[in-house]
């Protein structure tokens, strides 16, 4: 799907692009601390970037039809502890950031629609209240 907000600004330099391509989408370190907590509270037979979910998700239970994506506070633009924005070369940056969070807008809304439960958890929230963000998911996870 074509994003409505135009092109993506061309990348500011060969650095900045190789630097970019070089960070993980899958498998990152929140996302394998959340995987371990979550087994380790008992909620292990979760499926991995599920092709047959709308969107992926980073972490699903599709007998419950809850999904839950681990962003990243900088490349998500966290609401919790608002990460400062980049200073040079801020139109590639503000694009960049709309179009991510498009992204994660269409994504939510497409589970939602599919009759899904989605949650996201911060980065940032797993490093400060891990435990808290468990118990928040078991409870998601025993309503469904």
């Amino acid at each position: 799907m074509a994003s409505q907000l135009g092109p993506i600004p061309e990348p500011t330099s060969p650095a900045v692009s190789k630097s970019m391509r070089g960070n993980r989408g899958k498998n990152t370190a929140p996302e394998l601390t959340l995987r371990r907590l979550l087994r380790e509270a008992g909620y292990p037979g979760y499926r991995l970037h599920w092709k047959k979910a709308p969107g992926h998700p980073d972490i699903a239970y599709p007998g419950r039809k809850v999904a839950i994506f681990v962003n990243g506070c900088f490349w998500h633009r966290c609401p919790h502890c608002q990460p400062a924005e980049p200073k040079s070369h801020s139109e590639f940056w503000q694009r960049k950031f709309e179009l991510n969070r498009e992204r994660d807008a269409r994504k939510r809304r497409e589970l939602e629609d599919a009759g899904w439960t989605v949650v996201t958890v911060w980065e940032c929230r797993l490093k400060q209240a891990a435990e808290e963000v468990v118990i928040s998911l078991a409870r998601v996870l025993e309503q469904r």
